[in-house]
C-alpha cells in the first residue's frame, strides 16, 4: 500500500512522501489561483472548485480566501455554503451536506496526530473523517474535531470547538462543545 493509499484510508502514513508532497503542491497552486478569483463571477469560482474538490453540487460556494491541505477530499453538497476564511484539513474525507451555512473563519480538521509520544516523534501521521448534514448551521470561528459527525440541522454557535458527534436537531456551544438544545 502506498503511503497516499494509507493517508486515504485513515492509517497511519508518511506525510514526507513524495507523491503526497507533489499533491499538496498542486494545491498549493491551485489555492494561488482560487482565492484570486475572489472578484470573478461565481460560475467562473464553480469551474476552479470543480477542478480541485471531490463532489461539488450545484449552488455550492466558498468565498475566498480558502485554504485546504488536497481538495480532492472534500464533497459539498447541494447548495452549501463556506464563508470568507474557512480552512479544511481534508487528509481523509469531509463531507458537507446539502444546505449547510458555515460561517467565516470555520476550522475543519479530518487530520490527526498520534497519541503515543514516540509514534508521533517518528513523523506519522492519520486522518479520521468529518461527517457534517445536510442544513446544519456552523457559526463563524467554531472549529471541527477529526472524526466528528454533525447531524442534520444541528447548530454549531459561534466559536465553538467540537469534540464529539452532533445528534441531528441537536444545538451545542462552548469549549467543548456542549448541547444546549436537542432537535
Amino acid at each position: 500500500m502506498s503511503e497516499k493509499e494509507k493517508m486515504l484510508a485513515g492509517q497511519l502514513y508518511r506525510p514526507v512522501d513524495p507523491e503526497i508532497q507533489a499533491d499538496l503542491a498542486d494545491t498549493k497552486r491551485w489555492l494561488v489561483r482560487y482565492n484570486a478569483a475572489l472578484a470573478a463571477p461565481l460560475a467562473e469560482r464553480r469551474v476552479l472548485l470543480a477542478e480541485r474538490l471531490g463532489a461539488v453540487g450545484e449552488g455550492a460556494v466558498i468565498r475566498p480566501p480558502f485554504h485546504c491541505d488536497y481538495g480532492f477530499n472534500i464533497r459539498l453538497g447541494r447548495d452549501a455554503f463556506l464563508n470568507f476564511s474557512c480552512v479544511i484539513l481534508d487528509v481523509v474525507e469531509v463531507e458537507i451536506g446539502e444546505g449547510t451555512q458555515i460561517g467565516p473563519a470555520v476550522q475543519i480538521y479530518a487530520a490527526d496526530h498520534p497519541r503515543d509520544p514516540e509514534t508521533r516523534r517518528s513523523g506519522l501521521e492519520f486522518g479520521r473523517p468529518v461527517r457534517i448534514g445536510r442544513h446544519c448551521w456552523i457559526g463563524g470561528g467554531a472549529i471541527i474535531l477529526p472524526g466528528v459527525t454533525i447531524g442534520d440541522d444541528a447548530v454549531i454557535g459561534a466559536g465553538s470547538v467540537v469534540t464529539r458527534d452532533v445528534p441531528a436537531g441537536a444545538t451545542v456551544v462552548g469549549n467543548p462543545a456542549r448541547v444546549v438544545r436537542t432537535g
